[in-house]
């Protein structure tokens, strides 16, 4: 039987998609509220944009980041408001900032205005050095090491997502990823892949923004979390709001350690993994880290009623 432990966990970019958190804001009031709120502090409609898109410009950083914290945290509201809370938080990438405003770090308004500034400043720097991203299968992390270390030859590449056991993003710039991934073909990868992004996220070329991004963070008023937070770039707490400020601006150019990160949780007692946000991008991976684990994602209607029935089964706690 799974523990009683709730670990809400929450995506990053690549999951969104037009159309995510309209039917949350249609039925829960609470979404409506968190959507409403964001266009205030925006100065945009973000809502239109997460409503409607167009695919296009939702795929921009600077519109892709904060429409993807705020749908997460409307369906994180609405999960609260349901009497689900969790006992651990992580967030895949840009999910930290979801993750730590669950865990009380710091309120709505101040993670919308970092993530705001951390999509700007990201796209710019991808903008300045163009590189790219690759999805490779089936091998393990020490042949994707040698495969960058061989490829570097070519350019900068370095592994970035940690997503699975055998399923590793790796980012540099396009000439040495594409090196790398012909590597990875050769040494028996299931359909190694560049990924539809324009920049080169959690590597040495996008280092321009960790200093915007720094000095944002330096302004915010952060506190200790309230619940555990797993900070991506260790798998490890991250309580002292200095640590956190170091562990958001350093994860712009560091390796998300996703696997890790699910390991260290499930280790420390979670079995029920809910994915607040749009998407199922990151319960999809939770069976390829540990098939053992329960994992259910809410960013529509329909799925509340999914959670309130595995969680009834047992009393769920923190």
């Amino acid at each position: 039987m799974p523990s009683k432990i709730i670990a809400m966990i929450f995506p990053g970019q690549g999951s969104q998609a037009a159309g995510m958190g309209r039917e949350l804001a249609q039925h829960f009031p609470e979404a409506r509220e968190i959507f409403a709120q964001a266009d205030e502090i925006l100065g945009y409609s973000i809502s239109q944009i997460c409503f409607e898109g167009p695919e296009e410009k939702l795929r921009e950083t600077r519109f892709t980041q904060p429409a993807v914290f705020v749908t997460s945290i409307a369906a994180y509201t609405v999960l609260h408001d349901n009497g689900i809370k969790p006992g651990i938080v992580a967030g895949h990438s840009l999910g930290a900032f979801s993750a730590l405003h669950a865990a009380g770090s710091f309120d709505f308004a101040t993670g919308l205005n970092l993530v705001r500034i951390r999509g700007e400043a990201m796209q710019r720097a991808a903008d300045k050095q163009k590189g790219s991203m690759a999805a490779i299968n089936g091998l393990t992390g020490e042949t994707i090491r040698e495969i960058c270390d061989s490829a570097s030859k070519d350019g900068i590449v370095v592994p970035a997502n940690w997503n699975s056991p055998k399923q590793i993003v790796i980012s540099g710039e396009q000439h040495a990823v594409e090196t790398a991934v012909e590597m990875a073909r050769k040494a028996g990868a299931r359909r190694p892949s560049i990924l539809p992004v324009h920049g080169a996220f959690h590597s040495p070329l996008v280092q321009s923004a960790v200093e915007i991004l720094r000095e944002a963070l330096d302004r915010a008023e952060i506190i200790r979390p309230a619940i555990p937070f797993v900070s991506n770039t260790d798998a490890g707490y991250l309580g002292e709001p200095d640590e956190i400020r170091d562990g958001l601006a350093n994860q712009i150019v560091s390796c998300v350690l996703w696997c890790d990160c699910i390991r260290k949780m499930a280790s420390d007692g979670c079995g029920y993994f809910i994915e607040a946000g749009p998407g199922k991008v990151l319960t999809g991976l939770l069976k390829r880290i540990d098939s053992n684990l329960v994992g259910v994602p809410f960013g529509s209607p329909g799925q509340l009623e999914t959670i309130l029935e595995i969680l009834s089964s047992e009393p769920a706690g923190t």
